[in-house]
């Protein structure tokens, strides 16, 4: 018994995220068996795992442990939604209680309040989106339309309720799972509160041959490894050589889509394999002055695998293998300038930025970092300047290899949910600047970057954020590409002195010029409204409008339909247009029509138009439009849509 109680739930570890979820709910906790009291305690149990990961580093994602921490808060969202009748995001709102709480014990959730709450929030209102539209699903599409077809011919919907036990198939299930990412134990949830079991082997079929197709997408045959040299190692000498003499010790065939390919084992070799971010690296393999191209770099366990197109004669030989230097040495700049980037990132926005995933080729970096907003134009300035303030003052990039422990208080940065060894590589940029364990290839010193450029800010997901740089002589290219836009804008406006004056004045004209065809194409259809009231028939006390008119765009239509409305009574429009050679329909019917004669638009348009001009559209019962590809059929058209009279 913990301070007099018989439930954890009642300690103080619990009882003031309870009683914050009374104040925020207007529900009463009563400590009971009840679903009440069970959504209670599911809240104070999920939310301290929620926040204390975040804060740790781990944000909610689709993978890996970043997926736990989604599952974890979305089936407290499910709880609080469906049992405390809450339609709102809650957990956001607890976080103060919990850090204040655990500001002694856990002083990191303090310290990033701020965007753990961002983050929490963001996922509570993506999922409570996600939940709206999935039980949509249930209660008004695929239950009710779908599922009771197929199910004994029984129908067991009453006033929109399930009144007996009945069976979910398990490919809604699956399309829950697919499409709206509800995982099978929340949908068990949803459907035992409807008195539904679900149909698993169902859904594991379905879950099944979703995998098959992947693995069918992305099948690779590979054949057992030709063991050259049993005791020989594959080393990587490629931190301190771009070139070295060598041996394979195993290669192997492989086929990917109807391609042959070869993987090569060296006993050394100067070639980074994929990690971390960067890239694999290319280059030309010689065996006795015999050429065999290598296309990428990988790594398979403690294996360093070099990807060839083809064998050698003489697998034997004494093989030179050389990296492609070139797009070795922009490949390092753009490593060197992710770790700038990282820096002035946290420097600039606040050490609750974190990587979250990169990657560093020879054409640019991709930096995914936690941030809970946009990074404003102003702060993409402010990353910028220092980064390149940094070039500037050429600092020596030192490698050090260290125990992890002497690393770490160093400062060095680590990836949360990384393995290290014992002993770690160590990238050193200024200490008081950038310090990060890495075992990718740098840069001597930071001058060798050049310059460094932001090309775009973009969302990953909630409270994810990347952007995409340049470096080096991508960068130079980039600039210079930019320049000449700019003066190629400044030629065709005849060298303006102000350019930016320059183009507004142009949108202005434009805006004005736009104004002005719109003002005479309405006077135009104002004439063609005319023309067509002269055409009117009486068909079975139905005034029939049909007919090909001249419009410069697709709205016409629907704006002649509104005109004719004011100027008809039972009637029934169906105009038709030549667009640039394809064909466009409007079809307007009087309220009166459509119940006296039992007709709806947006079905004449899907089951008689539609077909007819190769297209598709719709709309409501009195105005519906389409579009297709076969402009040869409009006749047809106003011919079809008549004969229903």
């Amino acid at each position: 018994m913990i301070q007099d109680k018989h439930s954890n739930y009642d300690t103080d570890v619990f009882t003031g995220t309870i009683a914050a979820t009374e104040n925020i709910t207007g529900k009463t906790y009563t400590a009971g068996d009840d679903k009440e009291s069970i959504a209670f305690r599911v809240i104070a149990d999920h939310i301290r795992a929620i926040a204390f990961t975040i804060a740790d580093g781990q944000l909610p994602s689709n993978t890996g442990a970043g997926y736990v921490i989604r599952r974890i808060l979305r089936r407290a969202v499910r709880y609080y939604y469906s049992y405390l009748g809450c339609k709102q995001p809650l957990l956001f709102q607890l976080m103060p209680v919990l850090a204040k709480q655990f500001e002694n014990v856990f002083p990191e959730l303090n310290k990033q309040l701020d965007f753990v709450t961002r983050v929490v929030k963001e996922e509570e209102d993506a999922f409570m989106r996600t939940l709206d539209r999935g039980l949509s699903l249930f209660d008004e599409g695929l239950l009710k339309i779908d599922m009771f077809k197929s199910l004994d011919g029984v129908q067991l919907v009453k006033e929109g309720k399930i009144e007996q036990a009945h069976i979910l198939p398990g490919r809604i299930a699956f399309e829950l799972y697919d499409t709206f990412g509800f995982p099978l134990d929340l949908t068990r949830l949803i459907a035992a509160e409807r008195n539904l079991t679900i149909d698993e082997a169902g859904f594991n079929k379905e879950m099944q041959a979703q995998k098959n197709r992947s693995r069918a997408a992305a099948v690779l045959d590979t054949e057992d490894w030709q063991v050259l040299s049993n005791d020989a190692q594959s080393k990587f000498l490629g931190y301190d050589f771009l070139e070295t003499q060598s041996k394979v010790i195993k290669y192997r065939k492989v086929k990917a889509k109807g391609k042959e390919s070869y993987q090569l084992v060296l006993d050394n070799t100067p070639f980074y394999a994929e990690s971390g971010g960067q890239v694999g690296d290319t280059g030309i393999l010689s065996f006795d002055g015999e050429m065999a191209e290598v296309t990428d770099t990988k790594k398979e366990g403690d294996l360093i695998i070099q990807f060839t197109d083809k064998l050698p004669t003489n697998i034997t030989a004494v093989v030179s293998a050389k990296v492609n230097s070139s797009r070795r040495s922009s490949i390092a700049i753009h490593h060197s300038a992710t770790h700038l980037l990282h820096a002035a990132l946290r420097k600039v926005l606040g050490t609750h930025v974190a990587q979250k995933g990169s990657l560093v080729n020879e054409a640019h970096l991709r930096f995914d970092f936690s941030h809970f907003s946009k990074v404003t134009e102003e702060e993409i300035k402010k990353i910028e300047a220092l980064v390149n303030e940094k070039i500037r003052e050429n600092i020596p990039v030192v490698i050090k290899q260290l125990p992890k422990e002497e690393a770490l208080q160093l400062g060095a940065m680590a990836l949360f949910g990384e393995k290290y060894g014992d002993v770690v590589r160590v990238v050193i940029i200024d200490p008081n600047y950038s310090v990060e364990l890495c075992g990718g290839t740098h840069v001597g010193a930071t001058g060798e970057l050049g310059l460094f450029k932001i090309k775009q800010e973009t969302a990953v997901a909630a409270g994810v954020r990347r952007i995409e740089a340049i470096s080096g002589s991508a960068a130079e290219h980039y600039i210079n590409d930019q320049l000449q836009q700019i003066q190629d804008i400044r030629t065709q406006l005849k060298n303006p002195v102000a350019l930016s004056k320059a183009i507004e004045d142009l949108l202005e004209d434009n805006a004005e010029l736009k104004k002005r065809v719109e003002h005479l194409e309405d006077r135009m259809l104002v004439g063609v409204r005319n023309e067509l009231l002269h055409k009117d028939e009486i068909i079975n006390g139905v005034t029939f409008v049909g007919d090909i008119v001249t419009v410069s765009n697709a709205d016409a239509l629907k704006k002649l339909c509104f005109e004719l409305k004011n100027h008809l009574h039972d009637y029934l429009v169906v105009i038709c247009a030549n667009i640039g050679g394809k064909p466009f329909v409007a079809i307007g019917i009087a309220d009166t029509v459509v119940k006296a004669k039992n007709l709806d638009a947006g079905k004449i348009i899907k089951e008689l138009v539609a077909p007819l001009i190769k297209g598709g559209g719709g709309g409501q019962k009195n105005l519906a439009t389409a579009g297709g590809q076969d402009a040869g059929n409009l006749q047809a058209v106003i011919e079809k849509v008549k004969s229903l009279l």
